[in-house]
C-alpha cells in the first residue's frame, strides 16, 4: 500500500510517500480501506519530534491521527462491524498512521459513519470532535446556563467546541479573527471576540470554563476570567502531573512534567480556579454519542480545502504555513 511515513525527526524533510506492507490485523481489528483522512496541527508536532519523550514511536512512522473509510476485513473477535461497513474514527495514539491507503484499527476505536455526512466531512472530525467531548462533557460536565469560552472558535477544534457547547445548553463565547466572526456566529456562538481589536479578558469575566488551544499568554489571561472554582482545559499548555499519571510516565518524565505547569497550577490555585491539560484520547463509543448531534445538524463540520492523496505534504505544508481559513484540512483518497 502507499502511505506518507516520517524516517526522521525534526521537520518536513523527514518525511516521504512510500510503498509500505498491507496492515496485519489481529484479532479486534478491522481494516479499513481509508477514503479520507484529515491534517492536525498534532501531525506536525509528532512528526518534528515533540512527544518523542511519552511517545516514543518506532521509525519509519506513517502519520496521520483520523480517518473515514469502508471496512474490507475484520478479526475473528470482531462483534460490531462487518465487510462493507463505513466507519470514521481515531486510531489509538500508539496506532496512528492514517495517511495511508489502509490501517488496521482496533474495534473500539470505530464508530459508523454519520449517515448525514460524506467520508471527506467524516475524516474531518473524530480527532477534535473527541477533543472536544472529552473537554466539555468528560471533565468539565457542562451544564445548561454555563458560560464557556472557546478559543480559535474558527479553528478545527474551536468549530466543533462551540457547536458542542451550544448543543450543551451553555452561553457560549468564543475568539476569532475579524474575518471569521459571521462564522463563528453562524456556528452558535453568543458573543465572539475579535481578538485582533479586542481583548477578552477586558470583555469577558465570571465564567465557568475555558477551552484554550493556544497556550502561552492566552491561557494565562483565560484564568482570570474564571469565576471562583471555574476550569481552564488546555490542549497547548504545558502537561501537568494528572497527565503524566495517565501516561504511566517514568518518575524523571513524571518530574518533568509536573515542573512545566507548576507556574501556571500556582497561578490558577492564587485565582481559585483550576487547570488541566488534555490529551485526547481514542474512543468508538463517544463518537456514537456524538453521531445523533451530527445526524440533526447540531454539529457540522467544517472543511477549508480537500487535497488529493498525492499531496499529503502539501496539505501538511498548508496547515502548518498557518493558511487554513477555517475549520480543517482533509486528504481524499477517491
Amino acid at each position: 500500500m502507499k502511505a506518507f511515513m516520517v524516517e526522521k525527526y525534526g521537520d518536513a524533510s523527514g518525511m516521504r510517500a512510500a510503498e509500505m506492507p498491507d496492515p496485519q490485523v489481529g484479532a479486534d481489528d478491522v481494516l479499513v480501506e481509508i477514503h479520507a483522512a484529515s491534517v492536525n496541527p498534532l501531525d506536525m508536532r509528532i512528526r518534528d519530534g515533540d512527544f518523542k519523550a511519552f511517545m516514543p514511536y518506532r521509525l519509519p512512522l506513517v502519520l496521520g491521527n483520523d480517518l473515514a473509510g469502508t471496512v474490507v476485513r475484520t478479526g475473528p473477535s470482531v462483534t460490531r462491524f462487518a465487510v462493507g461497513d463505513e466507519v470514521y474514527g481515531r486510531p489509538d495514539k500508539d496506532r496512528i498512521g492514517t495517511f495511508a491507503e489502509l490501517l488496521a484499527v482496533h474495534q473500539d476505536d470505530l464508530a459508523p459513519k454519520p449517515a448525514a455526512l460524506t467520508m471527506t466531512e467524516a475524516a474531518s472530525l473524530p480527532l477534535v470532535a473527541l477533543t472536544a467531548w472529552q473537554a466539555l462533557v468528560e471533565r468539565a460536565h457542562v451544564q445548561p446556563g454555563q458560560k464557556v469560552l472557546i478559543h480559535a472558535g474558527a479553528g478545527g477544534l474551536g468549530s466543533v467546541a462551540v457547536q458542542l457547547a451550544k448543543a450543551l445548553g451553555a452561553h457560549v463565547a468564543a475568539t476569532a479573527s475579524t474575518a471569521k466572526t459571521g462564522l463563528v456566529k453562524e456556528l452558535g456562538a453568543d458573543v465572539v471576540i475579535d481578538y485582533r481589536t479586542q481583548d477578552f479578558a477586558e470583555l469577558l469575566d465570571d465564567y465557568d470554563l475555558v477551552l484554550d488551544s493556544l497556550g502561552g499568554d492566552n491561557l494565562a489571561k483565560s484564568l482570570r476570567i474564571l469565576r471562583p472554582g471555574g476550569q481552564a482545559i488546555s490542549v497547548a499548555g504545558p502537561p501537568d502531573p494528572a497527565f503524566a499519571r495517565e501516561l504511566g510516565a517514568n518518575p524523571v518524565l513524571r518530574l518533568a512534567m509536573t515542573a512545566l505547569s507548576f507556574k501556571t497550577r500556582c497561578r490558577a490555585k492564587r485565582l481559585g480556579v483550576t487547570y488541566s491539560f488534555l490529551f485526547m484520547k481514542a474512543s468508538g463509543a463517544q463518537l456514537r454519542e456524538l453521531t445523533p448531534l451530527i445526524d440533526a445538524g447540531k454539529i457540522r463540520p467544517v472543511v477549508d480545502r480537500v487535497f488529493p492523496f498525492d499531496e499529503t505534504l502539501q496539505a501538511m505544508e498548508y496547515v502548518e504555513k498557518g493558511r487554513t481559513k477555517a475549520g480543517k484540512v482533509v486528504v481524499s483518497m477517491t
